[in-house]
């Protein structure tokens, strides 16, 4: 990569405060001039950017700004290839079953998003022909598309002055205008400056040169400064403050919550999964059958009147970790080997319960905390292989001739 600077007598008029509107009109064109300069020659490659001189495509635009939230963009890439080759436009989406949807999100977490990524398919087919709206305030009306998202579609694929504001561009504001406010009482000011630094051409390009100035230069942790395109004009960079900021609040500790899975195999080499309730956490997802997470958890006895079914459960030693954005998760895990033709009982609410194969799970929509109770329980199975199916006859003993 290289350096692009641009002159400027005095550093200070960036946030505005005792200089004339000029002068910070001023600064921020040239700010936006040199990003732009350095996003034509160093941008990122990336399967859902369009190239120079070609129309971007909603669709891959919409899906690519869902699938990154909260996500790195190597995470997303092979599930991103995935979606297009299986829906490469928002009908084949609409048309798609939910539960299909969600087993190909697994692994990206936030399963929520992958619901309203559905719901918003069929908004789109259902409302606006299949073509999505081109203004912030018609995609804000669809489900899952808030504030940030509207913004990078209305600028990436409509080439409307707007300006979304992620975690890369926060921190890019907060270190060029050395904003002192913790995050994020600093939110509203940092998104009135980064929408006064925005041009009112080619924003799209913008923001996705100020994207990736945060992920490769202005990273959290030793910005490469040096590189930067910018730099002339960072005040935080003047001050010696770019690696300190942005400043944020401390954050409360997550609570732990505690609970019991249990797994049950069949003879038949299936496992009993549950689909969980739409709505909450996980929603839709599958699951293993347990007790409610509480922070006090339960254990012996109390912990198996939770179990779906009668059998010869044994606890597996240790407990399976996860750690959500609001809590950390501690589960015990039971294990049990049951017969093909064992009932269910009512507590299990069998009608959202079904049989999976073992060789199935990797197309089925169990989110990560379930792959890990699913894979702890069968490697205890694995260290364990003479252990008795529940409910089944003892086999006869071979006489020798």
């Amino acid at each position: 990569m290289r350096f692009l600077a641009f002159a400027i007598s005095d550093p200070t008029p960036c946030r505005g405060m005792g200089h004339a509107a000029g002068a910070v009109d001023l600064h921020n064109q040239d700010c936006a001039r040199a990003l732009l300069a350095w996003y034509d020659r160093d941008r990122r490659i990336l399967p859902w950017r369009a190239a120079p001189g070609v129309a971007p495509d909603p669709y891959c635009v919409w899906l690519s700004e869902i699938m990154l939230q909260q996500t790195t963009v190597k995470a997303v890439l092979p599930r991103y290839a995935d979606f297009l080759r299986r829906w490469p436009n928002v009908t084949a989406l609409a048309c798609a079953e939910l539960g299909e949807v969600l087993a190909a999100w697994a692994g990206l977490g936030y399963y929520a998003r992958a619901r309203n990524l559905h719901a918003c398919a069929r908004e789109v087919v259902a409302r606006h022909g299949g073509r999505f709206p081109a203004t912030e305030a018609e995609l804000r009306t669809l489900p899952g598309i808030g504030d940030y998202t509207a913004a990078a579609i209305a600028a990436i694929a409509f080439g409307a002055r707007a300006t979304p504001i992620d975690g890369n561009i926060e921190r890019v504001i907060a270190r060029l205008f050395a904003v002192a406010t913790p995050l994020p009482a600093a939110k509203l000011e940092i998104r009135k400056l980064a929408a006064a630094l925005t041009p009112d051409e080619r924003a799209g390009d913008f923001a996705q040169g100020m994207m990736d100035l945060g992920a490769t230069l202005c990273s959290p942790r030793r910005p490469a400064c040096g590189l930067c395109p910018v730099v002339s004009g960072c005040q935080s960079h003047a001050q010696g403050l770019a690696e300190a900021l942005p400043y944020r609040e401390e954050k409360a500790e997550r609570p732990t919550r505690r609970g019991v899975a249990f797994v049950a195999l069949r003879d038949d080499g299936t496992v009993l999964l549950r689909e969980r309730p739409l709505k909450g956490l996980l929603g839709g997802m599958l699951e293993t059958p347990s007790s409610p997470w509480t922070e006090r958890g339960e254990s012996g006895t109390s912990a198996l009147d939770h179990a779906p079914l009668k059998a010869q459960w044994r606890e597996v030693p240790g407990l399976v970790e996860h750690t959500f954005t609001h809590f950390h998760l501690e589960l015990s895990v039971y294990f049990a080997e049951v017969a093909s033709d064992v009932k269910l009982a009512k507590t299990a609410e069998p009608e959202r319960c079904r049989w999976v194969h073992v060789r199935d799970f990797h197309s089925s929509a169990l989110p990560s905390v379930m792959r890990k109770v699913l894979a702890h329980a069968l490697e205890e199975k694995r260290a364990r292989p003479q252990a008795r199916v529940a409910g089944a006859q003892p086999r006869a003993r071979r006489r020798s001739a």
